[in-house]
């Protein structure tokens, strides 16, 4: 049983949800999705060697795989695999966000390619990355020059969503910087991954496949029309006429698109080709997907490795990295890839589509032994940077640098107020900054106008003698705002003090009523507390028609700050009874029981909904309406509570979305100071201090208790970042989030000073 503390100073209040959080770090934990054995594409190869090079090298790093799967094919057994998502199901993807989330994955690592996931260019992945809170490295496969409109859609947000970006070239680089506008900073280079294995060996696997006697040219992978190996063929009868002992060996299935698309008539057609040509006798088919160790052996017993790859943009060939670290002389188009892997004279680079250029590279290296020789050491060599322990230190090290840091600093009991005044001017608080700069080109509004008059009330001693003028000039841009012709607040006004609506929406109304509602009973001067009655009893009436939920919650705490003052305010109770029922009503129609709210959807400051039945309910002596305000507040308090036990206010991405789980990003402060201004009133109702824990968990976020590790508040100025997006910090420093941060620091000190 919780006992609730019997102290009062707001030092120790704040201790009080220190036991209930993690103190010890767990072992660092990876989500691994990318295709994986025994699934047979290049991606699942990659992707299982990516994990057994990590297990190798690390062996108490916890490895969650998640397994893309094609929809038409069973899901393949794999012990190691914890849950296979199917490429066209999209609750597939939703369910493995969840695995995810419940995992308590410090990081997650996405192997992507556009054909590896469903929806239009793939973006069925984002049903999937959109779900989770850990930061995401995502390894980009191929990183095309010209995208099409929808490949660059899909990559945009990737780029948005990523923490890292993986690439194995750089070439790929320099395309993220240049065409996708990655930042610098956001892009690592890790080469492929490669075997170690000797040099030198070719002879004795030449025994082992049957190939005594022969020159061996070798081309493996998947097959299809892409890979190029039309132009080999062709190349054949020069090759065989000068060395009559080559055998060409073609290895590899055919991909499972094209098989399922046309069966085997591609490799038909090539082998079609080569008894045309005369040379049928000079190759050599494998018609397997082979293993790794297999697929080793076979590139040792070559002399010869070639990829002609028809396509400039194949940003990473895995085939060609592994016959570099095997040793092999290498005659390759000049893809991406090949052109950085073979520069320095590592390789031979042959024109795409020339047959003839490819076949005399081909017997100029067989016929020059000491130049295939020294081609095949310095292959050899470069490939020793790229063998999987190197690859497993580089990216242990960035999975590491990824994770989200658990030590934050102290919170201090008191923040600046310098960050606030540096906002404001003669007309009232500007909305926006871009970064600590305000912006004056989006003016003024009255939301955060009517949050900064409430805030006035909170100040004393020296804060509030450095704000001067300000709680007059709020006061007055709030009186300006209503429209006395339509019974409504105006919200926006630009720099040049025009309106720029004859009303603003219900939402900024009701916020409005609330701070005057606050104003009225607790503003530093008389003269103001009298100005806010006298202005709530004329505009509060508009409170009576609202049809927002949220509208109606800002109405009701104006209206308990008012009886507050006058118990019996006629205007207030009204709008506190009919509020009630209305928000009780909307409960019963939209509850059920895994969404127990007001709504359908999940907004903004959700705290205050369950905050004005709280106060509603203490108001008019309902029991009912307490009730509802108690259990809708622990529902969302769960909601907003990650699977690590720090808070995380609903994201923005979730707005709208009909019983949908929150998303975490983009996380915003206001939803910070709502959910302690909510359990404090919960506090009020049940006497349970367990809600200043919650109110405690809530506020740590801005100190770096979240889901980034970042500290978003800067205690010394009292200002506060615009909150935290997958990338982290949103670095601009807007009036809502100063305000939110400044009414969190009081509502968190004051819960504090009442708990004992």
């Amino acid at each position: 049983m919780y006992e609730a503390p019997h102290r009062s100073s707001f030092d120790e209040g704040l201790e009080i949800g220190d036991a209930l959080l993690p103190k010890v770090e767990a072992p660092l934990r990876l989500a691994l999705i990318g295709g994986f054995l025994p699934r047979r594409c290049g991606i699942a190869t990659f992707t299982t060697d990516v994990y057994d090079s990590l297990k190798d090298a690390y062996p108490d790093l916890a490895i969650d795989v998640y397994a893309m799967s094609p929809t038409a094919t069973p899901n393949q057994s794999n012990p190691l695999v914890r849950a296979f998502i199917k490429e066209r199901d999209p609750s597939s993807f939703v369910d493995a966000a969840k695995q995810i989330e419940a995992s308590c994955a410090d990081v997650v690592w996405l192997q992507h390619e556009f054909g590896l996931f469903g929806g239009v260019a793939g973006d069925m992945l984002f049903e999937l990355i959109d779900r989770f809170a850990a930061p995401l490295i995502v390894t980009l496969h191929t990183v095309l020059a010209e995208p099409t409109t929808d490949q660059r859609r899909v990559m945009a947000r990737i780029i948005a969503r990523a923490s890292k970006l993986v690439v194995m070239s750089e070439r790929s680089r320099h395309l993220l910087h240049t065409v996708y506008h990655a930042d610098d900073e956001q892009i690592a280079l890790i080469a492929h991954g490669v075997p170690d294995r000797p040099f030198g060996r070719s002879a004795q696997f030449k025994t082992q496949f049957g190939f005594e006697g022969k020159e061996v040219v070798l081309t493996f992978g998947l097959l299809s029309s892409g890979k190029g190996i039309e132009a080999v063929i062709d190349a054949l009868p020069a090759i065989v006429a000068a060395h009559p002992d080559v055998l060409y060996c073609i290895a590899g299935a055919t991909h499972p698109n094209l098989l399922a698309h046309e069966g085997e008539a591609y490799r038909e057609r090539l082998q079609a080709q080569a008894e045309v040509l005369g040379v049928a006798d000079h190759v050599r088919w494998i018609n397997a997907f082979m293993e790794t160790d297999d697929l080793l052996d076979l590139l040792e017993a070559a002399d010869v490795y070639v990829t002609p790859y028809t396509g400039v943009q194949q940003s990473t060939s895995g085939t060609l990295s592994y016959a570099m670290a095997l040793g092999k002389a290498v005659v390759s188009t000049p893809y991406v890839h090949a052109i950085e892997l073979l520069a320095d004279d590592h390789g031979v680079l042959v024109p795409f589509h020339d047959s003839a250029a490819l076949g005399a590279a081909v017997v100029d290296l067989l016929g020059d032994p000491e130049r295939l020789t020294t081609l095949q050491q310095r292959a050899y060599a470069r490939g020793r940077d790229m063998i999987w322990p190197a690859f497993a230190a580089r990216s242990h090290r960035l999975v590491e640098d990824s994770r989200v840091k658990a030590e934050i600093a102290r919170v201090p009991a008191t923040i600046g107020i310098e960050g606030l005044l540096r906002i404001c001017d003669d007309t009232g608080i500007l909305q926006h900054c871009i970064h600590s700069v305000p912006d004056r080109a989006h003016g003024y509004c009255i939301d955060d106008n009517a949050r900064a008059l409430m805030l006035m009330n909170r100040l004393e001693g020296q804060e509030l003698r450095q704000c001067g003028r300000l709680p007059g000039i709020f006061a007055s841009f709030v009186q300006h705002a209503w429209n006395p012709d339509t019974g409504a607040f105006r919200n926006f006004m630009d720099f040049g003090r025009g309106w720029l609506e004859d009303v603003g929406s219900e939402d900024s109304c009701g916020r409005t009523l609330w701070a005057i509602g606050a104003t009225a009973r607790d503003a530093q001067s008389a003269g103001l507390r009298i100005w806010a009655r006298e202005l709530f009893e004329r505009t509060a009436p508009s409170a009576l028609v609202f049809q927002s939920p949220r509208a109606i919650a800002f109405a009701i705490l104006g209206a308990d700050y008012v009886l507050g003052r006058d118990a019996e305010h006629a205007l207030a109770l009204e709008i506190i009874e009919q509020g009630a029922d209305r928000l009780l009503a909307w409960h019963a129609a939209v509850a059920r029981p895994d969404w127990y709210w007001f709504e359908d959807v999940l907004a903004y400051d959700n705290g205050r909904l369950p905050e004005a039945m709280l106060r509603a309910g203490v108001r008019s002596g309902r029991a009912d309406v307490t009730a509802c305000g108690i259990d809708t507040l622990r529902w969302i308090n769960d909601l907003q509570t990650a699977p690590r036990g720090h808070f995380r206010p609903v994201g923005s991405d979730s707005f709208g979305r009909a019983y949908a789980p929150p998303r975490p990003f983009d996380q915003q402060p206001v939803e910070i100071w709502a959910m302690i201004d909510a359990a404090s009133a919960a506090y009020d109702v049940t006497g349970d201090a367990i809600w200043l824990v919650h109110a405690r968990r809530a506020y740590d976020w801005f100190a770096g208790r979240n889901d980034r590790g970042v500290a978003v508040a800067d205690p010394l100025s009292g200002t506060s970042r615009d909150g935290i997006n997958p990338r982290g910090v949103n670095l601009n420093e807007g009036a809502e989030s100063v305000l939110a941060y400044q009414h969190a620091t009081y509502a968190i000190r004051d819960f504090a000073a009442k708990v004992g």
